[in-house]
């Protein structure tokens, strides 16, 4: 997905749902019609690949890292992530 390409989905205190695939061949953020999906190629171990999912929702939203907020799902592959102003 293209940087910025979400970018209407970034509206400031909405709260955003993610699937997340530990592992994946490649990195992929897939907007479907159960929500989006988010590949990443890293391990799920010390909070990696939640740093890699921030890095490339952020990146599809055309919002700065610092603006998304894990709200659940911390240890969990179902993750919802708000975005601040």
């Amino acid at each position: 997905m293209k940087k910025g390409e979400l970018s209407h989905l970034a509206r400031p205190g909405r709260e955003i749902a993610v699937r997340v695939t530990p592992k994946a061949a490649r990195n992929a953020v897939v907007e479907g019609a159960e929500g989006l999906r988010i590949n990443v190629t890293t391990v799920p171990e010390d909070g990696k690949a939640n740093k890699a999912v921030i890095k490339l929702l952020s990146s599809a939203l055309g919002v700065p890292k610092s603006s998304l907020t894990l709200v659940r799902g911390a240890t969990s592959r179902d993750k919802v992530f708000r975005v601040d102003p």
